[in-house]
């Protein structure tokens, strides 16, 4: 992604588009293209303690001028609530994310460059700055990291707590600003001058706009000094490591090449698919020994039902079986009752199994992950164990009246609860609640009775094969007699709820299209995807709502409460093109023109590459035209699942895979995935 100079000159569109670095443990560095801070989100080193969790934010911005022929230049920008300053963006002549996120500036006619990048698997951040001309004159660079030390949630205000020394020595100095974080250590090859200082009402106007505290306070330790010139890059690595010395060449070398290798196996002619390949990266981090998905940048952690969504199109599409399989056996030891962990709390403290569908979805990830693979070893020493108290757990009951009912369907919900992935709640205001059967519940269980057949004939569990077998066609048989809204032509979206059967027109029945092969009749099938692309589908996603509905909400905006009840009622969800565009090509046959007006259908995605988080596709948009992102920038399922439905149904892979048959199961390539999403405690929406 590359953005012109009068893109980057013109303040508010440059403040509008972000950058996002991760490191593969849960920390990351993010920023505006115009070098402001605009959300508390942004900084440059914020590290996981416990990877992925309990995030800090420890260095946020660098200050940095150039002194050439008696004049003082800013590259850096800042906003306070009634000024910028200082202003280099109007000095910026181009920013590109290839290989990392890179500036060229304008310096008295000198053109300068700065690059900034996060080396995978480390706790350090570096950022470079060198004269992109042969010969010129002899410039000196003046840079001032500016710290806090603080929850990545919250804010940092002025304090007489902050120990301001700092321990120098030559090439690197570190600060220690409060006991209980982490010392920072800078490793450089210029001369540091101790003077500290605060910079006090940063603004944030992100924050602002969000409803929520939008100042800061940050503290500035001192000054590193550097000579600049056409031979000589200078450089300063910002770490939380007990280093003491860095080959920031060597570093920048490696991890280009293994970025180059990340996509060296993508399709070479789709460039939507390259760049959501490329994207897919940035949410797999370390969790113990093992790895995770991080559902979204920058203020989720990693969520089981966005994991488990999120792991065909991130992992098993890319061909990353062995980093699925870490995913898979991570989480089969957190099963409890029956069901896998929602969430994993940010401080010390048990998981949360607060969901309904989270344990199907990954059963569903269980099940695609062998046919992908035929894995036999690892799917029956760690997976099959967990399925079984799965589908176990979900016919005997389990937390939050989850069970199956006597008529083969699944049934949840208790006052005050969201289970579901439309899990929007403020203070005691559940905004959807959805108790009863909600209906891709259903879908998935159904789909997690088949994935349960299949194992248990391949593990030689006949008995077990049967009794999954029999509880799936009565579940099928419930379905059909019950979900058919005849008067509207679609499905319910909860039948036997508290207030009987809701005919709400939303995208969750899509799953029963996508998720099984001959649970609606093909007619049914046909009109459900024709329902869904008349009233919810819109360039960028699904509606969560029709527009016809009097509870539909337009724009997602406000305060908190204003936009937790749009959430889920109007607003718009990209992740739910993956399911349409499988359940799309299911009813119109995998002939060369359905394909084509399936990608098509992402041209929306695929132009908003370019906006929000260069690279990246954000959470949600509004309801309406002209669709403005929303929420979480970078979002994990947002790129996995139509990464997923690209290279599964649309048929663009560059990986040449056999797909292996489940036994007594369908193709690989016979049912797809992916629903829907949360209520987001720390930062969220």
């Amino acid at each position: 992604m590359r953005v012109n100079k009068a893109t980057c000159q013109d303040l508010d569109r440059a403040l509008s588009l972000e950058w996002l670095e991760t490191n593969g443990r849960g920390g990351f560095a993010s920023g505006s293209v115009a070098g402001a801070n605009t959300r508390r989100y942004h900084a440059l080193l914020l590290v996981a303690r416990r990877p992925p969790v309990d995030r800090i934010a420890l260095v946020n911005h660098l200050e940095e001028w150039v002194e050439v022929g008696g004049q003082v230049v800013p590259l850096a920008t800042n906003l306070y609530p009634d000024a910028v300053h200082p202003d280099g963006y109007r000095r910026c002549t181009g920013f590109s994310t290839e290989p990392w996120p890179t500036w060229t500036f304008d310096v008295q006619g000198v053109p300068v460059q700065r690059e900034i990048f996060y080396p995978h698997g480390r706790d350090a951040v570096v950022a470079r700055w060198q004269v992109k001309t042969v010969s010129g004159p002899l410039l000196s660079l003046r840079v001032r990291p500016m710290l806090t030390g603080r929850d990545y949630h919250a804010l940092h205000h002025e304090n007489g707590a902050l120990f301001p020394q700092a321990v120098i020595a030559d090439g690197h100095v570190s600060w220690s600003p409060y006991s209980d974080l982490p010392s920072v250590r800078v490793l450089h090859n210029g001369t540091y001058r101790h003077q500290p200082d605060w910079y006090r009402r940063l603004h944030y106007p992100v924050e602002r706009e969000r409803g929520l505290d939008c100042e800061e306070d940050w503290w500035s330790p001192g000054e590193l000094v550097f000579h600049l010139a056409s031979d000589n890059p200078v450089w300063m690595v910002l770490t939380t490591e007990l280093i003491e010395s860095a080959d920031v060449a060597a570093l920048a070398e490696e991890e280009q090449r293994r970025r180059a290798r990340a996509v060296a196996r993508a399709p070479k002619g789709n460039p939507l698919v390259r760049a959501l390949w490329s994207a897919a990266g940035a949410y797999l981090s370390e969790r113990g020994k093992a790895q995770t998905v991080i559902a979204g940048y920058p203020w989720f952690t990693d969520w089981g039902r966005d994991t488990f969504i999120s792991l065909p199109g991130l992992c098993l599409a890319p061909g990353r079986f062995d980093v699925a399989r870490q995913i898979i056996e991570a989480f089969a030891t957190h099963v409890s009752q029956g069901m896998i962990p929602n969430r994993f709390p940010d401080a010390e403290g048990q998981p949360e199994y607060n969901t309904i569908d989270a344990s199907l979805w990954f059963v569903d990830a269980v099940g695609r992950y062998l046919e992908a693979t035929s894995d036999e070893r690892h799917v029956r020493q760690t997976a099959w164990p967990a399925v079984r108290q799965i589908l176990d757990g979900y016919r005997g009951g389990t937390r939050y009246g989850i069970r199956m009912d006597a008529d083969g369907l699944i049934v949840g919900g208790v006052p005050g609860t969201q289970l579901t992935w439309m899990d929007a709640k403020v203070g005691d205001w559940v905004v959807t609640p959805r108790h009863g059967k909600p209906v891709e519940v259903q879908a998935l269980w159904v789909r997690a009775l088949t994935v349960g057949e299949a194992l248990a004939t391949r593990f030689e569990d006949p008995a077990y094969a049967a009794r999954c077998r029999e509880d799936r066609e009565r579940a099928s048989s419930s379905f059909r007699a019950r979900f058919w809204y005849e008067a509207g032509g679609y499905l319910y979206d909860v039948i036997d709820g508290p207030d009987g059967d809701d005919p709400s027109l939303r995208p969750n029945q899509l799953y029963a299209v996508s998720l099984n092969d001959g649970l609606l009749s093909h007619e049914q099938a046909k009109r459900v995807v024709q329902v869904v692309q008349e009233h919810l589908l819109t360039p960028v996603g699904l509606r969560t709502l029709a527009p016809t509905d009097p509870r539909y909400r337009a724009r997602y905006e406000g305060g908190v409460t204003e936009r937790d009840g749009a959430y889920h009622q109007g607003t718009v969800w990209p992740f739910l093109l993956g399911p349409f565009l499988t359940a799309w090509i299911k009813v119109h046959g995998k002939t060369a023109a359905a394909k084509k007006t399936a990608q098509a259908f992402l041209q929306g995605i695929e132009r908003h590459l370019g906006e929000a988080c260069l690279g990246q596709v954000s959470e949600i948009f509004d309801g309406e035209a002209p669709h403005r992102p929303r929420g979480c920038p970078a979002q994990a399922w947002s790129v996995a699942e139509p990464l997923r439905a690209l290279v599964e149904d649309v048929g663009v892979t560059g990986i040449a895979r056999r797909p292996a048959k489940l036994a007594g199961g369908r193709s690989r390539r016979t049912s797809r995935t992916a629903p829907v999403k949360r209520s987001r405690k720390k930062g969220g929406r």
